[in-house]
């Protein structure tokens, strides 16, 4: 199993339009097979730490059981028709990709 944080910036006017056509998404992505989890994360408006809510940043936790199911989701029509689509809203992205420590 591996695991995906993916971290992304939408642009602030941008950031409803951007939720629902990734809301729109996630059943086609969780339907993948091979998918585990696929949730999209707000940060929550809480200071604990060095957190300090960004209100324009999405964090998508995601979960598969192998990097070949990741690999073919990157490549799924569904996920390409969904980057057109947001294309626009995205200031930055920033993914870490993870498995389990041994």
């Amino acid at each position: 199993m591996i695991s995906v944080i993916a971290s992304i910036l939408v642009k602030e006017q941008s950031v409803s339009s951007f939720l629902e056509i990734f809301q729109n998404n996630v059943a086609n992505v969780l339907a993948e097979d091979g998918c585990i989890e696929y949730m999209p994360m707000i940060d929550a408006d809480v200071e604990i730490g060095d957190h300090r809510k960004k209100s324009n940043k999405v964090t998508v936790l995601e979960k598969w059981e192998s990097v070949a199911h990741l690999e073919r989701h990157l490549k799924a029509p569904h996920m390409q028709t969904y980057r057109e689509a947001v294309k626009d809203m995205i200031e930055s992205v920033s993914l870490s990709i993870l498995e389990p420590a041994k």
